[in-house]
């Protein structure tokens, strides 16, 4: 059995001028029926948001979707979190 690590990523868009603070979290998990699964939550900062849960057949095309995210939320403003 191959062991998966799991990669997480707090990003974070902030504008004071427009009273936004938003959060983006992506992770890659594996399932219990060996599906990886690509996690997607987001909201405002400090209140519940939506999640999202998309299933890959392995781990490359999870990392693959997870990387076209972060370049799309990169693109509208979204920095990581530290």
């Amino acid at each position: 059995m191959s062991e998966l690590t799991v990669q997480y990523l707090v990003l974070e868009r902030r504008d004071p001028a427009r009273n936004m603070a938003r959060y983006y979290v992506l992770t890659i998990e594996p399932t219990l029926f060996g599906d990886t699964a690509l996690v997607r939550e987001w909201g405002r900062l400090g209140q519940r948001g939506r999640r999202r849960l998309d299933l890959f057949a392995g781990p490359v095309q999870a990392v693959e979707a997870l990387e076209s995210w972060l370049a799309r939320k990169a693109r509208r403003g979204y920095v990581r979190r530290n």
